[in-house]
């Protein structure tokens, strides 16, 4: 019997075990993780040059400390950038907790440097440059980890708690959970050898990322945990020389502007911002695949890429945001035959797809260089389509030559946390001793985030 029972090795998985130890709490922890420990974790890619789809799961998407890690790994250090949780818990008690979980990065050895601070006549302009487009630039501190020195700093926290008493099994499935009237007792797991295991414990904490955002959906459905279906975004990413980001690189690291296009009004934001950075493909269990970015402490591209998304919400009587958005990625993968489409914005204005051979003459190279060239208006929908088209018409008036014709849109690029679990402040489902944290409970979005939902977590825990 365990204390505590935890779905999930990403970062609120990760810190509810991390917090616990640290405050010396004395508790029996498991943590349970469908993919491979931090130190097992690499993408053939890096030689083969082209996605090879690994079985039985997707390293990029799945393992010790999940996807972000394996993305670019920045840690946002405001509460207004992230998800929902300030609302749940208060923007003061965010706050607190950005602070108090920054410093345990900076133990386990993050950067000592902040982005995005500073230079504040010059962040003023970009400013003014934004409000003129109808868009708001939301300020943002960042501590830029580094895909490569996140991984270092995550098998740190690996070894602690493996060194700390904590259990964790890799490679195994959480199939469901057991519950007694509306009470958690534990979970039904399987792992890769085709063993099934009943396990218990007196609490049940459900961290599983935007990667298990649709498996607790559906097991929401079948035990009735409240919730409801939250917003899904589908959008683009974009990819542009180092030279036309300059200014904005220097100054913010990473511009987190938001607008809401006509003629629509949709909800459009950027997202996940990488100076000198490379586009990247992930692949989830039905072999959708989808484009991400990443950027390194020390590898430099000559290129940024940023995502631009799109949000909506459904209302009634919709209720499959999740599966929405999959069905845009699987139309999107089949005009790229199983792969990640690219097209230059000037073809989407003119009506065109976009062919290798523009690609291969273009300023632009391409850092995902298995991306099929083509036609990603053919699969997007309009509202979103023309939402992002306006969007990027606005920001080159902050960046100027951001639209032109040669940049660079990756399709698809969707995010999978639209299913928003009812909570109370204490974390509490109407499922008792069932908890869900991070971006499959639909209150987080990134690391920092879902670390301090996790830290959250361990502190409401008897």
């Amino acid at each position: 019997m365990y204390d505590i029972i935890i779905v999930g090795a990403g970062p609120a998985g990760i810190f509810t075990a991390l917090e616990l130890v640290r405050q010396k709490r004395n508790k029996k922890i498991l943590i349970i993780e469908k993919g491979r420990p931090i130190e097992k974790r690499a993408c053939p890619k890096n030689k083969t040059k082209k996605c090879v789809n690994c079985k039985p799961y997707c390293n990029i998407t799945t393992g010790f400390s999940g996807a972000g890690a394996f993305s670019d790994g920045k840690l946002s250090l405001s509460y207004e950038v992230g998800g929902d949780l300030p609302e749940l818990i208060g923007r003061d008690a965010a706050e607190q907790l950005i602070e108090y979980t920054d410093k345990i990065y900076l133990e386990f050895g993050a950067d000592s440097k902040v982005e995005g601070v500073g230079n504040e006549e010059k962040v003023k302009d970009i400013r003014r440059k934004a409000i003129k487009a109808g868009l708001k630039l939301v300020d943002c501190p960042i501590r830029h980890l580094g895909t490569e020195k996140a991984q270092e700093i995550y098998f740190k926290i690996e070894q602690y708690l493996l060194e700390n008493g904590v259990d964790i099994e890799f490679l195994t499935n959480v199939d469901n959970i057991i519950l007694d009237g509306e009470e958690c007792k534990g979970v039904i797991t399987s792992n890769t050898k085709g063993e099934v295991n009943t396990i218990y414990g007196k609490k049940v904490v459900i961290a599983t990322g935007r990667r298990g955002a649709d498996w607790l959906e559906k097991i929401c459905e079948e035990h009735n945990i409240l919730h409801e279906a939250g917003v899904v975004d589908i959008g683009v990413r974009v990819e542009c020389r180092n030279e036309i980001m300059e200014d904005v690189n220097n100054v913010l690291y990473e511009s987190k502007l938001i607008g809401y296009p006509d003629p629509f009004k949709n909800k459009v934001r950027t997202f996940c911002q990488n100076p000198g950075g490379f586009v990247s493909q992930e692949n989830y269990d039905n072999d959708l695949a989808v484009v991400n970015g990443h950027s390194y402490k020390d590898l430099k591209s000559n290129n940024t890429n940023l995502s631009i998304l799109c949000s909506a919400k459904f209302q009634d009587p919709f209720n499959q945001p999740i599966e929405y958005a999959q069905k845009v990625g699987e139309l999107t993968n089949m005009l790229g035959n199983g792969h990640v489409l690219v097209q230059r914005y000037g073809d989407i204005l003119d009506g065109k797809r976009t062919w290798q051979h523009e690609l291969d003459r273009s300023n632009v190279r391409p850092t995902l260089v298995d991306a099929v060239a083509g036609d990603i208006t053919s699969a997007m929908p309009y509202r979103p389509m023309l939402s992002i088209i306006n969007f990027i018409k606005a920001v080159d008036y902050v960046v100027p030559g951001f639209a032109s014709q040669e940049t660079l849109l990756y399709s698809p690029e969707l995010k999978f946390y639209s299913n928003k679990i009812k909570m109370d402040k204490n974390l509490d489902t109407n499922i008792k001793n069932l908890h869900c944290l991070g971006d499959s409970s639909g209150w987080t979005r990134g690391l920092m985030m879902a670390s301090i939902m996790g830290v959250l977590m361990a502190h409401k825990i008897d």
